[in-house]
C-alpha cells in the first residue's frame, strides 16, 4: 500500500490435504500471502491422529524463525493464517488458526473476513455459558459448531455458517479432513488448486505459484468443500440475493500476479489505469509515476493510454519492518521519508502525473506529494484509480470511521487544495465497474457508494468484543491484555 495508515492489510488463509510436507508447504504459502497480514501467523497440522499447533505475533519468518517449530508440525494436512486485525486487538490469544477440542474432536479455523452479527451471537453464547478465549469474531464460528445438533462435522459447520452474517473465506482442519468455505455473497477471494494429488486452498493463487500447485477454480460463493482421504465433496449454503465480491481486492489488496474472482489482478489494474486516463487526461503532463507498489501496474495502464512515458520517480524501502516509531512530533515527518525516496533526476523540472490506488485520510499522501515537489517537480497531478472513499467497510477492510475519511468531509476541490497538487482526478464508480471483469458475479462498492449488501450491527467497532478484556486489565493492573 502506498500509505502508512488508513487501509490496512487483513488476512490470508492457506490449507492443504494429502501431502507429507503439509506444514512446510503451508509455511511457503503463507510467505506468498504475507502482504495480507503482518500482525501474526500460525499453522495447525494433523497426522490423522494428533493435531499440532504453532502461532505467534509477527511475520511468518519471525514466528517460524526456529526451524523446530515447523518440524514439530507433523502430518499430511495443515491450515495456516496471516493476520491483520479487523476485529480484535493484536494479541497472541487472537492469533490464528484458532483451535478447540469439543465432543466432535479437534477443530481449527483460519478466517479472512468480518462477521457483522458476531456481537449478537457472542452475547447470546456467553449467556448460554460459552467461555471465549479470544476477542475475535472468528471464535464465534467454533462455538456454533460445538453447539450444533447435527451429527456430521461438515453439517455442523454448515449449521454454524447459516447463523453468521458477513464476510468469510475460511479453511478448517479436523483430525483427518479439511474444509474450505466462502460466504454466499463471496466478499473475499478463495481458490482451490492441486499439487501431486494433494488438494490446496489459498486466498490468492500466488501461493500456488510458489509451491508449484495448479490453480483449478475459485471456491464458489456459499460453497463448503470437505476434503478427506476419499476425495472432496461440495455442500452449499442458501444463496444470497446477490453476489458482491470486494472490488478493492482488485484495486489494492491482492498481489498483481494473483488470480482472484476468476481473473488476473494485473490485467484488471492495468485497465483501471486505462479507464482513469480516459476520464482524466493530463495534457500538460511529462511523465507518469506510481506510488509503489500497489499502483505500479495501474500507472502502466494510465501511461500507455495517455501516451506518456512511465518512469520510476519514487523508490520504496521494503526493509523498514514494523518497528519504526514516532517518539515526538518533530520525528513524525520521517514516516514517509523512511518508506519512500524521490528520484530527483527523474522528477526535477518535470510535470509529473502521480498514480495512486486510493486516498483514505490523506495525511500520508499529502506528505508524499510535497516530497515530490521538494525533489524539483514543476507540477504535480494526482490521479486515483478508485472513486472517493466516503464510507467505512465492515466486511474485512480496516477503514476508519466516516469522520476520518477525507472524501466524506471535503469536496474534490478541497482535497486537491489540501494535497497541494495542481490537479486531482478520481476514477468514477462507473469507470471502475467498467474496468473490472464482467461475469455472473457482482461487486461490493459500499466504501464508495454506501450501498451495504448486508445489514450491519449498530455501533459496530473493531474492538467490540473487548469489554471483558478491559475488565481483566483493570483487575490484574498489569497494563496489558489478559484472557481467562
Amino acid at each position: 500500500m502506498s500509505r502508512l495508515s488508513g487501509i490496512k492489510d487483513f488476512c490470508g488463509v492457506f490449507g492443504i490435504f494429502g501431502n507429507p510436507h503439509a506444514a512446510e508447504l503451508t509455511y511457503l504459502g503463507l510467505y506468498s500471502l504475507q502482504h495480507r497480514g503482518q500482525e501474526s501467523a500460525g499453522i495447525v497440522s494433523s497426522d490423522g491422529r494428533n493435531v499440532y499447533r504453532h502461532v505467534g505475533l509477527g511475520l511468518v519468518a519471525d514466528v517460524f524463525s526456529d526451524s523446530r517449530n515447523l518440524q514439530n508440525l507433523k502430518g499430511h494436512l495443515a491450515v495456516g493464517h496471516n493476520r491483520y486485525s479487523t476485529t480484535g486487538s493484536t494479541l497472541l490469544a487472537n492469533a490464528q488458526p484458532l483451535a478447540i477440542n469439543f465432543h466432535g474432536g479437534p477443530l481449527a479455523i483460519a478466517h479472512n473476513g468480518n462477521l457483522v452479527n458476531s456481537r449478537t451471537l457472542r452475547t447470546q453464547l456467553e449467556r448460554d455459558g460459552s467461555i471465549f478465549g479470544s476477542t475475535t469474531d472468528s471464535e464465534v464460528i467454533l462455538h456454533l459448531v460445538a453447539r450444533s445438533r447435527e451429527k456430521e462435522l461438515v453439517l455442523q459447520l454448515k449449521d454454524a455458517l447459516n447463523q453468521v452474517t458477513g464476510a468469510y473465506s475460511l479453511v478448517c482442519l479436523a483430525r483427518d479432513k479439511i474444509f474450505a468455505a466462502r460466504d454466499p455473497h463471496g466478499f473475499r477471494p478463495l481458490c482451490m488448486g492441486s499439487l501431486d494429488g494433494s488438494v490446496v486452498f489459498a486466498s490468492e493463487s500466488c501461493a500456488f505459484d510458489l509451491i508449484g500447485a495448479e490453480y483449478i477454480r475459485d471456491v464458489e460463493p456459499g460453497e463448503i468443500i470437505a476434503v478427506d482421504a476419499s476425495g472432496f465433496k461440495s455442500y452449499f449454503l442458501p444463496p444470497a440475493d446477490r453476489v458482491t465480491q470486494c472490488i478493492f481486492e482488485f484495486i489494492y489488496f491482492s498481489r498483481p500476479d494473483s488470480r482472484i474472482f476468476g481473473e488476473y489482478v494485473d490485467k484488471t489494474r492495468r485497465k483501471l489505469g486505462k479507464v482513469l486516463a480516459e476520464e482524466h487526461t493530463t495534457p500538460s503532463g511529462d511523465i507518469v509515476i506510481a506510488v509503489p507498489d500497489s499502483s505500479n501496474t495501474a500507472a502502466l495502464g494510465y501511461a500507455r493510454q495517455a501516451g506518456l512515458p512511465y518512469e520510476l520517480g519514487l523508490i520504496r524501502n521494503h526493509y523498514i519492518g514494523r518497528t519504526f516509531i514516532h517518539p515526538s512530533p518533530a520525528m513524525r515527518d520521517f514516516n514517509v521519508r523512511i518508506k519512500f525516496n524521490a528520484v530527483g533526476g527523474v522528477l526535477r523540472g518535470r510535470r509529473v502525473v502521480v498514480v495512486d490506488d486510493s486516498i483514505v485520510r490523506g495525511n500520508t499522501l499529502r506528505k508524499l506529494t510535497r516530497l515530490i515537489r521538494k525533489a524539483g517537480a514543476a507540477e504535480v497531478h494526482l490521479r486515483i484509480t478508485s472513486p472517493p472513499i466516503q464510507y467505512p467497510c465492515f466486511f474485512g477492510m480496516d477503514f476508519p470511521t466516516r469522520e476520518e475519511l477525507i472524501a466524506a468531509n471535503l469536496s474534490v476541490q478541497e482535497i486537491r487544495d489540501y494535497m497541494d497538487v495542481d490537479s486531482l482526478g478520481y476514477l468514477s464508480v462507473e469507470g471502475m465497474l467498467r474496468a473490472v471483469p464482467i461475469g455472473r458475479c457482482g461487486y461490493c462498492t459500499c466504501c464508495f457508494t454506501g450501498d451495504y449488501p448486508v445489514e450491519v450491527e449498530e455501533a459496530y467497532s473493531k474492538h467490540l468484543h473487548e469489554h471483558s478484556t478491559r475488565v481483566l486489565e483493570f483487575d490484574f493492573g498489569n497494563g496489558g491484555h489478559s484472557h481467562g
